[in-house]
Order: C-alpha cells, then structure tokens, then sequence
C-alpha cells in the first residue's frame, strides 16, 4: 500500500510540473456536470451526467475538477468509483436533491464513493435527503420488518481525502458514513434535519483510521457522530451538537466480528439541548471480548443536556431485547477533563466502579439516573 501511494505522489508531482512548465495555468482540468447534459430544472433525472463527468475526471491524467454549479439537481442513486489517476475535486455550489420516495433510490447510500485516494469535496452547496417523507417508515424500534433507508453520502475505502463546506439537510437515514477509511477531514460541514426524525445519525464512522472533524455544526434526530467497531485515532474538536443524541461511541459487542475502539479524542465542543452528550454504550451478553480504550475528553460544554455523560454497559434500545448478563466489552483509561455545564436532570449522572486490575486499566460502568422517556433513543 506505501509503494502504491509513493507511485500516486511521483505521478501527480511529475504531472504537475509538466503542467507548470508548459502553461501558466495551474488550476485542475474543469468537469462542469452541465456540459454532461444535467438539466438542473429538478424533474429530470441527472445521475448519468454527473456520472459521466465523474468517469473523464477520474481518468484525467492530472488535477481534475468535478463542478456542479448553482442550481438544483434531482439524482437518484448514484456511485463515484476510483481509483482515479491523480487528485480529485468535488466542487458542490448547487443544490442535489434525493428522490422523496425512497424506492427510486434503490441503494444503499444515496451519493457514494468508492476506492479513491486524495479526494476533496468542497463548495458552498446542499446535499438534501429530502427525507420527510420517509422518516415514518423508519419505525425499527417497533417493527421488525422496518425498511432500510438510504444515508445520503458514503465514503468506503476512501484514503488521504476530505470534505469541508457543504450542509446536509435532512437525510433519510445517516448524513454521512465512513467505512475503511484513512486519514480523512470533515472540516466546515454543517449537517441539520429536525430533532425528531429517526436514525438520521450526522457522522458515522466504522473500520476507519485518523478521522479529523471539526468545526462543524451538527443537528439530528439521532447520535451527532456514531463510532462504531474498528477504529482507531479519532479526533474531534470545535463541534458543536443539539439536537441529538450526543457523541456516541457503540453500540459494541452486538456481533462476533467487531473489533476493538482506540484512541479517541473530543475537545472543545459544545453540547446543546441532546439527549446526551458523551455517550458509550456496549450490549448485554456480548458475542465478542473487545476493547474501548484511551479516550480523551476535554473541555466540553454542557447546555440543557439530559444525560451528560452516559456509558451503559448493559445498553438495550428495544422492548423486544432481551436482557441475560454482563457486557464482555472492556473500558480502559478513559480520561474527562474540564467537563462543565447544566443538565436537565437532577443529577447529571451516576458512575459506578466495578473493578480495578492496575493504576493504567480500569473497567467501569455508569448509567444515568433517569429512565429512557422515549423507544426513540438508538
């Protein structure tokens, strides 16, 4: 993988120098979606021209630019598949708007990338789920057989990249997901859909690796960043959530092929009128022994928060679930530093020690006082 990517920056400088060398011009190659054929009158269906524009930039033997100007452009499911050649922009000044009925998508993730190294998605625009409509159907918590919603914008297998500037708006499930991902920034992002809608979790984050957000505003019906199995060196600073479900790391320990959490960092955020605000939770019983270790958080702000710290080891979202033992999931070296606030709750919360095996490892649990007053909670 090193010899691959040390090829990908030789290709690109030497690229770059040619370019330099032979014409002023040093800006990326111009992919405008528009000149595809993509209509932007939002009753057409422009996914084969932006996809089209995304094939000739990706294979462009330099910088390129995808551009989709000011305007509204209705896309139904659409995937942006490398390797590309060189470096990759994404500029978004207009409007993408997601079919309202769900079905029309017919993916998993709405916007997808995939297997791309060094791309940047940027620019002043909206990516709008257009969710309302369907957020009735995402009803998991009360029935089994519950529709599987689309997230608006996936990031899978997508290395030395990062996203700044762009909102997105009410999504039908997640905002944004990022699975085997490494070294990647969400920089500048604004993520908003209304504190009720289910499941429409801002960022979540899975198997990936050097994860930077910050400076983003982020307000959901669910967690306001979810990280789940497999991660390692997360760092999340200037945030801020509400509404929401807070900054959570699990569920863990549901399925036997989860992998250990390491190395997160939280500073200066601030949380606003959630649920929660720094929130681990493992499952009861759980099917593998894994390990949440070496957490940081720092200087973090609570404002009306029902539960501001909230790690529940014997976490169960649903009626249906049902309770048999103790989480195999082990907490260790977890630090809170300069944590302050008000709650909306008598007491902010209740921590309970169960053991301790040395002065680096301890194994604790705590569980808010109050009782969960809503099924909505995920």
């Amino acid at each position: 993988m090193a010899s691959i990517n040390t090829a990908f920056k030789a290709l690109c400088l030497s690229l770059l120098f040619v370019t330099v060398s032979s014409s002023p011009a040093t800006e990326p190659k111009v992919f405008d979606v528009q000149s595809y054929g993509a209509k932007g009158d939002v009753t057409a269906d422009d996914a084969n021209a932006f996809t089209n524009a995304w094939r000739d930039a990706c294979a462009w033997k330099g910088r390129s630019k995808v551009y989709v100007p000011k305007g509204a452009f209705y896309l139904g499911g659409v995937t942006f598949a490398g390797p590309c050649n060189c470096q990759t922009y994404f500029v978004i000044d207009g409007v993408l708007l997601a079919p309202t009925n769900n079905d029309d998508i017919k993916k998993e993730t709405w916007v997808n990338f995939a297997y791309i190294n060094y791309l940047t998605i940027s620019g002043s625009g909206t990516i709008d789920g257009q969710g309302k409509e369907s957020w009735p159907f995402n009803n998991c918590n009360k029935n089994d057989n519950c529709p599987r919603l689309a997230v608006s914008m996936g990031f899978d297998f997508v290395n030395n990249s990062r996203i700044e500037g762009i909102t997105s708006l009410n999504s039908k499930a997640g905002h944004f997901n990022f699975y085997f991902v490494d070294n990647f920034t969400i920089a500048g992002v604004n993520i908003t859909a209304p504190g009720d809608s289910p499941n429409t979790d801002g960022i979540k984050v899975g198997f990936s690796s050097n994860i930077n957000i910050s400076n983003t505003h982020i307000g959901t019906g669910d967690d306001c960043i979810a990280i789940l199995s497999g991660n390692t060196n997360l760092f999340i600073y200037n945030v801020t959530c509400g509404p929401g479900h807070g900054i959570s790391v699990g569920s863990l320990g549901k399925n036997k092929d989860e992998k250990n959490v390491e190395g997160l960092t939280v500073r200066n955020t601030v949380f606003t009128g959630t649920s929660d605000g720094i929130r681990i939770k493992t499952s009861e019983s759980s099917a593998t022994e894994i390990a949440i270790s070496n957490f940081l958080y720092e200087n973090i702000q609570m404002i009306d928060v029902q539960s501001p710290i909230n790690i529940d080891q014997q976490y169960c979202p649903y009626p249906q679930c049902k309770k048999k033992g103790d989480s195999h999931v082990q907490i260790q070296n977890v630090t809170l530093n300069n944590i302050w606030g008000s709650s909306m709750n008598k007491e902010a919360n209740r921590v309970f020690w169960l053991r301790e095996e040395d002065e680096n490892t301890k194994f604790f649990h705590a569980l808010t006082k109050q009782r969960r007053a809503r099924n909505k909670i995920t």
